[in-house]
């Protein structure tokens, strides 16, 4: 639409598929990154090792024809596996349909096939070990610096905010003074979080199934476990920043080794090196969110957590930073201009990450809470035995994570509607009957 120069900040994984994006199209585009190259590195940087990469994001990698790229690097998760404390392991199944499954996958395995895909049609179209160290507004001006001490002044160009959670782009509109009256909060949720690696076994294979995402829900803190290819698992425990199960009181080898032989006793024998990768490992924040506007007139448009970080306990985080960048592809095909695309990514988007902001938080409090209550696991049988019988209906769990054609928004209301329905409704016969349930939401219209 013009030959006005792309700026994306951020090479991470909605970075890299965004630039991937529009230099299929032919824009002019160049990458900023403030890390160094990962390929070069045999060890993952950043944030969390593993991700569930489920159908929204999928289906952007499939408009970019590397989804099948992608997947042979994925392990097929087709269910949670639920570890009581005092060792009965209960299944729940993801879904009832061909396909309904989520995929754990490597973050930098994904990023670096991103990467490389880009530097196929652009061999410089990132620049690494450069950050943006400061945004003049008025003047649409980025100064970038790199670790040599170059200075890079970008003018006058069209900066696309990919720099997560943290976002240095997001200066750009903090600095306005309320010229563009900007709405900006982040809430840090008083648990963190540590990720620990159980291994394979001798022979090389995995020590628990890997055909889940494992989950030790115990009250008001968790544990969870994704297979990776090598037959280990990345373990993550949530826990509170403080109180007697929390991180603070986990101080010596010998309180680590008390606090995991008592909580989760049925993994605790399978590590090698626990209480050396525990302190070792740092505390990770949880951290949600949430702005607005996300553009200002075709200078500026943030995408991914830059615009909407939110927990992981949906796995939606980086599905929908994809589903980002899958409708700006869309909306840059339908639209006349640059200015029409921003208002209209960030008027279909904002309330759509809202929505899966809010069932983040649901979730959590569901994981380590609820999947272990009788009456939640009862309403969640039942509710399997529904969309067995009737394939007009989903979960909520279904709609957010199978219904790509669905908006978060719609599939929250609809979801959390049938969820209030149906804990009534099994919390009310003590053999409920599918017919009946099913012409109660019927009722209501939550289905298609």
């Amino acid at each position: 639409m013009d030959d006005k120069k792309n700026i994306i900040v951020g090479a991470g994984l909605v970075g890299s598929l965004l630039g991937l994006t529009l230099l299929r199209k032919g824009n002019r585009t160049t990458i900023y990154e403030a890390r160094s190259d990962m390929r070069m590195s045999a060890k993952a940087s950043g944030r969390s090792i593993n991700l569930a990469l489920s159908h929204r994001g999928i289906k952007a990698l499939e408009m970019l024809g590397i989804k099948e790229q992608v997947l042979q690097y994925g392990i097929k998760m087709k269910s949670r596996i639920i570890h009581a404390l005092n060792g009965d392991i209960l299944v729940q199944d993801y879904g009832t349909r061909e396909g309904e499954y989520i995929n754990s996958i490597s973050r930098k395995t994904l990023n670096e096939i991103l990467m490389n895909e880009l530097q196929k049609i652009q061999d410089d179209a990132i620049v690494f070990d450069t950050k943006l160290e400061s945004v003049d507004s008025h003047q649409n001006e980025f100064v970038f610096s790199s670790k040599n001490g170059n200075r890079i002044v970008e003018k006058n160009c069209r900066v696309f905010g990919t720099d997560g959670s943290a976002s240095n782009t997001r200066d750009y509109f903090l600095n306005q003074s309320g010229h563009l009256r900007f709405n900006f909060s982040q809430t840090y949720q008083n648990y963190g979080y540590k990720e620990l690696t159980l291994p394979a076994s001798p022979s090389g294979d995995f020590q628990i199934s890997s055909e889940g995402l494992h989950i030790w829900p115990r009250g008001h803190f968790m544990m969870i476990a994704l297979p990776n290819p090598d037959g280990s698992f990345t373990c993550t425990l949530f826990a509170p920043f403080y109180g007697l199960e929390g991180f603070d009181s986990l101080r010596s080898i010998e309180e680590v080794e008390n606090y995991f032989t008592k909580y989760f006793p049925d993994v605790f024998t399978k590590f090698d090196d626990l209480a050396e990768q525990f302190f070792e490992n740092p505390i990770g924040n949880l951290v949600t969110v949430k702005c607005s506007p996300w553009h200002h007139n075709d200078s500026v448009l943030l995408l991914g957590d830059a615009a909407h970080a939110i927990i992981p306990f949906y796995g939606q985080g980086m599905n929908c930073g994809f589903e980002d960048v899958y409708e700006l592809n869309r909306l840059i095909d339908e639209k006349k201009n640059w200015v029409e695309i921003f208002a209209a990514f960030t008027d279909c988007r904002k309330s759509n990450s809202d929505a899966i902001a809010d069932l983040a938080e649901d979730n959590f409090v569901e994981m380590r809470d609820k999947v272990g209550d009788p009456l939640f696991q009862k309403k969640r049988a039942f509710e399997v035995e529904l969309e067995k019988r009737f394939s007009n209906y989903y979960s909520k769990y279904s709609l957010v994570t199978f219904r790509p054609d669905l908006p978060y928004s719609t599939a929250m209301k609809r979801g959390r509607r049938q969820d209030e329905i149906l804990m009534n409704f099994c919390a009310t016969y003590a053999t409920p009957d599918l017919d009946h349930a099913y012409s109660l939401l019927q009722e209501e219209g939550l289905f298609g």
